[in-house]
């Protein structure tokens, strides 16, 4: 089929699509989006190819444009003629349980080609039944499958031992549950359907992980929860995915071959964070206790196999654990940590490590070399006795995974030391830290690359062939190039970028007023103090449903000290109940007639639907900028200003303006909303970068508030 007969069917998908809905409004912007992924994606050259042809496109569809059904059905429609699939990866769970459950349902009742969909998760999301069978067997009594004590408790772990809560005991309740469940046919190993939720630290100990798996070696390989659920995504033409799992896939065969198939990134201006998160790593300094197991695991494994080590790992394990020792002794000191609470952040400037941390992180890395051959190497014995001989599959299966639970411990060590000993010529944020919060003291180092577009055009963009990139926030300031730079996608001649607007009418349907505050915002105490003051002021008038969004804790705190107790009722809080109990309290408040205001943080201020009254005003307190203590992004831009670069105009205004088209954006969510927006910070019209952020906002008709008066702008 020709490029051509490809868009004119992607179209038509389109069409039909719409003719079905019920109740469908016409969308200019829609068939906009729809026309462009059509034509984009129509001249890709998928699988092995010489000069293959490529094509990434990216949009940002405002509010309301509707951009699911408009790269669904296009990108579906496409894949199912060329016999090939799509991916669908977004970063919120919300807006996966909207794809599986409310949109492609609508997209497979529409079109007259069947197609089938699924949901990928990482496989420690589903149950491993021969760690399930050895703990609620005869082997119970065992530490194979232990959790994993030398990580911090939780937060509320002291609180559920002064209520009387034995940790031994939830955890065998826990598991005998499980087995029942899986035995009785009612669970089918989904964490996610399990209608409690685990600790994480006890579902570690039956979770399905990479490094403890024997896969097809496995005597309960045909039964296996994760393998299963891999079979289904097999069978699947459409598979929804998220950012994490996509990268953290690249190169294990989890999902489909990028160069093979067609990709859509919603929610794509989340990528370069999680990109940053994927490369980033992290060594423990101060649980130490998983190198006692280590070598003890590598002799039992050896000597049951018959397999001579070639590395005295004993010695190994006790000089890598000496040289971390001493390490986190020079970390103690470096940060004058003690257990009272105090926690603490040191970065190493430019990225260099001292000469002092040199010699002992040279010694880390060499001794965690040589421990990580050893392990890799009684590791593959194993599995090769396993296909050698079926009948010793479930001891070999035991052993791996024994292996395999000391392994992330091990690898998160060598990386992390060898990345601590890069030095190139862009420098990496390397780190310090103390924790302090479980009541004991946890001392980790960190290392991560600075710039997020060079790891994704390394490692995702090379393997892409055809993909649509889309949200509501890809520009920031009115333009697409703080993005493209971030995404890696700057100066790549088959990247096209595309802006959507909103068919909202935002001049007649809102309002964004600026409150001309006496106080400076940046001299917090007297800005927050003046800000709460107009809030309160704010808050009294409010008649139906209302969003506050807070830069810091310390902010929303004060705001919460200072209610009066005429709105204390009205006030719903993030993080005194859980999310969807908050959502649902404020909704049902807000439709008995009661007024109801939202006090939230960043992760408030993006992917909240509140139609109609149940946000008619959003206050924003300040303006968003990221805590200035960020390690990584301290370092990037230390190495900016060295290169003769300004960061604050380059990263922060840019960075910034995105979360505030994403704040802004909870006012006005459908057709019918009549909202308003204030912003007390007055930086917004006074200050030139405020101004810039201000051109990448929808159309609001503006006005500045002085001393009560407004005053139009």
């Amino acid at each position: 089929m020709s490029s051509d007969d490809l868009a004119t069917l992607s179209i038509a998908a389109f069409d039909q699509v719409v003719d079905a809905t019920s109740g469908f409004r016409s969308r200019p912007g829609q068939r906009e989006m729809a026309q462009r992924i059509a034509s984009a994606l129509s001249g890709v050259t998928l699988g092995e190819h010489a000069n293959p042809g490529k094509a990434i496109t990216v949009i940002q569809a405002g509010t309301g444009v509707g951009k699911s059904a408009a790269y669904l059905s296009t990108t579906v429609a496409m894949a199912l003629a060329r016999k090939t699939r799509v991916v669908i990866s977004t970063a919120t769970v919300a807006l996966q349980e909207q794809l599986m459950t409310k949109d492609l349902p609508a997209l497979a009742a529409a079109l007259e080609t069947p197609f089938v969909f699924a949901l990928a998760k990482g496989r420690g999301r589903y149950l491993c039944k021969l760690k399930l069978e050895r703990l609620v067997g005869d082997g119970a009594s065992d530490d194979l499958f232990e959790p994993d004590e030398d990580q911090p408790p939780p937060r509320n772990a002291f609180a559920k031992q002064l209520q009387g809560e034995d940790p031994e005991e939830r955890r065998t309740k826990l598991y005998e549950s499980l087995a029942v469940a899986v035995a009785g046919g009612k669970w089918d190993g989904d964490r996610d359907l399990l209608p409690e939720q685990p600790e994480p630290r006890d579902w570690s100990a039956v979770a399905a992980e990479r490094h403890t798996c024997t896969a097809r070696h496995c005597p309960r390989f045909r039964e296996c929860s994760y393998y299963n659920a891999r079979t289904k995504l097999a069978e699947a033409h459409v598979i929804v995915a998220n950012h994490d799992l996509v990268l953290a896939s690249l190169g294990r065969k989890a999902l489909p071959e990028l160069d093979n198939c067609l990709v859509v990134f919603d929610e794509g201006h989340h990528l370069p964070a999680v990109a940053l998160d994927q490369f980033a790593s992290s060594m423990d300094l101060s649980s130490l206790r998983w190198l006692d197991k280590l070598p003890k695991a590598l002799h039992e494994v050896s000597e049951k196999i018959h397999v001579t080590l070639a590395q005295d790992v004993n010695t190994l394990a006790q000089q890598l654990k000496t040289a971390l020792f001493d390490v986190g002794r020079m970390v103690m000191d470096l940060l004058n940590v003690n257990a009272t609470g105090y926690d603490a952040v040191y970065r190493f400037k430019n990225g260099v490590l001292p000469d002092e941390f040199t010699d002992p992180i040279t010694l880390i890395q060499g001794h965690a070399g040589g421990l990580s051959k050893a392990l890799e190497a009684l590791g593959a014995e194993v599995k090769l006795l396993a296909k050698e001989d079926p009948s010793q599959a479930v001891s070999c299966s035991l052993m791996y995974a024994k292996l395999g639970q000391l392994a992330p411990k091990l690898g998160s060590v060598l990386e992390t030391s060898s990345l601590l000993l890069e030095h190139g010529p862009q420098p990496l944020a390397k780190w310090l830290k103390s924790d302090t919060s479980s009541g004991l003291v946890f001392l980790t180092a960190h290392a991560c690359p600075i710039v997020p577009g060079d790891l994704l055009r390394q490692s995702l963009w090379s393997q892409v062939r055809g993909a649509v990139i889309t949200s509501a926030s890809l520009t920031s300031c009115g333009s697409f190039d703080y993005f493209l730079q971030e995404a890696g996608l700057v100066k790549l001649p088959h990247v096209s970028t595309l802006e959507v607007e909103s068919p909202f009418n935002y001049r007649t349907q809102g309002e964004l007023i600026v409150v001309e505050t006496e106080a400076d915002p940046k001299n917090a105490e007297a800005y927050t103090r003046e800000m709460v003051g107009e809030l309160l002021s704010d808050l009294s008038q409010v008649e139906h449903g209302a969003l506050v969004l807070f830069t810091s804790r310390v902010q929303m705190k004060a705001a919460v000290d200072a209610l009066p107790p005429a709105l204390q009722e009205a006030v719903l809080v993030q993080g005194q109940m859980a999310r969807g109990r908050l959502l649902a309290t404020h909704q049902a408040r807000v439709e008995a007639g009661y007024p109801s205001v939202i006090f939230g943080l960043q992760s408030f201020g993006e992917g909240l639907d509140l139609p109609g009254k149940l946000c008619e005003t959003v206050f924003i307190t300040k303006l968003p900028f990221s805590p200035p203590s960020d390690p990584v992004e301290e370092a990037r831009s230390e190495w900016l200003k060295s290169v003769g670069r300004d960061p604050f105009s380059e990263l922060v205004v840019p960075a910034t303006g995105i979360k505030l088209l994403q704040w802004t954006g909870r006012a006005i969510r459908t057709e019918d909303d009549h909202a308003t927006v204030i912003c007390y910070d007055r930086r917004l019209l006074r200050m030139a970068f405020g101004r810039r952020m201000l051109q990448g906002l929808p159309p609001y008709a503006v006005s500045r508030r002085v001393g009560g008066v407004a005053l139009a702008v």
